[in-house]
């Protein structure tokens, strides 16, 4: 069945811009709107188009198209008013946070985000202020590591600005694309579409006074990568590896992204998890299954401090299942989450006392990052 103009601007009609008052009809939002016989583009021009904003839009037009018809497909253009985005910057937020690090692997399923939950809980069992962002577009996993799958970031008005409030757990400031959409979606998005979505968690959220913001960065070198350094100051990164060599080659790719001339982020230490398998009834014996001591010859050659090895154990495993992680529990893996934050803490310290603060990279070409 046909789709008419008129059809979908009575459903824009109906939806206002927070903070603003204006629908989407009006002359300032509206920018285009046009229907073939298979695609409806819509073009809107607005200052702070947050995730659950996006949403919004896309499934009321989404559910009116389905109803009525199969032939079309929805594509929407959030064209951003760099006008007003000056005037309600949320930056002044970023410039409140103390410490930015990213923590990164070349290959995926080495526990990243494990090492990145517990570091934030670690920081702020031990009196830190902090957030972190589940920069894994793609594969979002803080959500359910932190036992808040189905709460919902509220929206705040900040000095005229419209910012999204983190999820607060465990003492910890939270966002993740995984607020935004079900368990069971797929996101399938080209790498811009990733990089905005990124780039709308760190500079409009309320973020106020952090001591530490941990990034947990999706594995590979790739554009989320290139936005994150473009859009933030890196205090530095971590790179989480395993002992096995194949994973040590992509660790060294993670390594070599960093330290390129025009990215340049300091790198504060390796993290050599799952090193050796104890069984738990006979905890002294050390069963290396994926090599032994991978993460220390990576560390001497590159010169790198190894911050920390995790054994592989089934109690932390267990915990971020649940949705608490390992570093709350009253057992060793607490105190050896807390060690690998002290250590984290040491060498930021010694970082902002011999280098200067890091500015935002300026990449002009993606390829080779030249």
């Amino acid at each position: 069945m046909k789709i008419t103009k008129k059809e979908i601007l009575d459903i824009l009609q109906k939806i206002i811009i927070p903070n603003d008052n204006k629908s989407l009809i009006h002359s300032d939002v509206l920018k285009d709107l046009s229907i073939t016989s298979s695609v409806i583009k819509i073009k809107l021009l607005v200052s702070n188009p947050t995730l659950q904003f996006r949403k919004k839009i896309e499934k009321k037009i989404n559910n009116f198209i389905t109803q009525k018809s199969n032939d079309y497909e929805l594509n929407i253009d959030f064209v951003i008013n760099e006008e007003v985005n000056k005037k309600n910057s949320s930056n002044k937020s970023i410039n409140k946070i103390k410490n930015i690090i990213a923590v990164a692997s070349g290959k995926g399923g080495v526990g990243k985000s494990t090492i990145s939950s517990n570091l934030a809980s670690s920081l702020s069992i031990l009196g830190k202020n902090v957030g972190l962002i589940d920069a894994d577009i793609y594969g979002p996993s803080i959500p359910l590591m932190f036992d808040v799958e189905n709460e919902k970031p509220l929206i705040t008005n900040i000095e005229g600005a419209s910012l999204i409030e983190p999820v607060v757990s465990y003492g910890v400031k939270l966002l993740s694309i995984g607020f935004f959409s079900k368990p069971s979606d797929a996101i399938v998005w080209r790498g811009p579409m990733a990089s905005k979505a990124l780039n709308q968690m760190i500079h409009q959220a309320n973020w106020g006074d952090l001591d530490y913001l941990i990034i947990d960065l999706p594995p590979g070198t790739g554009d989320i990568h290139l936005t994150l350094v473009q859009s933030l100051p890196l205090t530095g990164s971590i790179i989480v590896t395993t002992p096995q060599p194949i994973s040590l080659i992509d660790a060294k790719k993670a390594v070599a992204m960093f330290k390129m001339k025009n990215i340049n982020v300091p790198i504060l230490g390796l993290v050599e998890n799952m090193s050796w398998f104890s069984p738990s009834e006979n905890p002294k014996k050390k069963y290396f299954i994926f090599g032994e001591a991978g993460g220390e010859n990576l560390s001497h050659d590159l010169n790198i401090p190894l911050l920390s090895k995790f054994p592989l154990l089934e109690s932390i495993r267990e915990s971020s299942d649940v949705g608490r992680p390992a570093s709350l529990q009253d057992n060793d893996n607490s105190e050896m989450f807390i060690n690998f934050a002290k250590s984290v803490i040491e060498k930021t310290k010694e970082r902002n006392e011999k280098i200067s603060k890091t500015e935002r990279v300026k990449i002009t070409h993606t390829r080779g990052c030249s």
